[in-house]
Parts: structure tokens; sequence; C-alpha cells
């Protein structure tokens, strides 16, 4: 499956669609889509933290998958049931305790599965903080 000329959806529209199906996901902010791409920030907020106050592990998995799942709801338009199959992350430095950036790109489109890699930066750092991978499945239309 090749990837469509245009988005299926706004960042504006996936935040909503995330808002209303995925409330575990709400103090994520979709920040940009295009047809496989999306950009995703996990504002700063002290509950994040973790002792050494750095930006906790499950923290920035939870903003890698939601990056994923963004990406995936730009490109094809609201699947609610598209599900996470896989999912791996590098941790690679401490991140500072601010916004945690994710950009997130298809590596293949297929019609049942999509896997992507989702680069994560501190705010205003340009170097990678976690760099992950990872496999959405995708119901039968």
């Amino acid at each position: 499956m090749s990837l469509p000329a245009q988005a299926a959806m706004n960042a504006d529209e996936v935040q909503g669609f995330l808002e209303q199906v995925f409330e575990q996901a709400m103090h994520i902010r979709v920040e940009e889509t295009a047809p496989g791409f999306s950009r995703c920030r996990l504002p700063f907020d002290t509950r994040h933290l973790r002792p050494g106050g750095t930006i906790s592990g499950p923290s920035m998995f939870q903003l890698a998958d939601c990056g994923l799942y963004a990406m995936v709801l730009g490109t094809l338009g609201p699947v609610a049931l598209a599900v996470t199959t896989n999912l791996n992350i590098n941790f690679l430095r401490k991140p500072g305790p601010r916004d945690m950036i994710a950009e997130s790109r298809a590596l293949k489109f297929g019609s049942r599965l999509v896997i992507g890699e989702v680069s994560l930066y501190s705010e205003g750092d340009p170097e990678l903080v976690a760099h992950a991978t990872g496999t959405y499945s995708i119901p039968p239309r």
C-alpha cells in the first residue's frame, strides 16, 4: 500500500479523535500530521518525573506509542481498532525536565500492518533521548 498524497486527518482532528476514544492519552498533544508522519508533545509535568528529576521511561513509552497511533490515524483516518502489536524502545540519554517531542515516521505501510519508528527529544535539544520501533495492526476494512 502506498501512502496517500495528503493526510486523512489533520493534527486537530487526530487530537479530537484521541480525546474521544483514548482518554489515557489526553495529556499528549498532536502537533502535526502528514502521510506517514506525526509530531506529538508530552507537556512537562512533575507527575512524569522519576527519581533523579528525569522524565520516566513509562511516560516516554506512552508518548512513543501515541505518536505511532497518531501517525496511523493521520494517514488512514479514524481507525479506532488499530492496535499496537509490538513496541521496542531504546533509552539513549537522560532527558531533561521539560516537554518531550515525538516524531513518528512510517517505515512500511501495508494493508494490515504498519511498521514505524519514533525519535524522542527533549524540547530545545537536538540530541535523541530515545528511539522506538513499533508495529500497528490495522483491522480489515
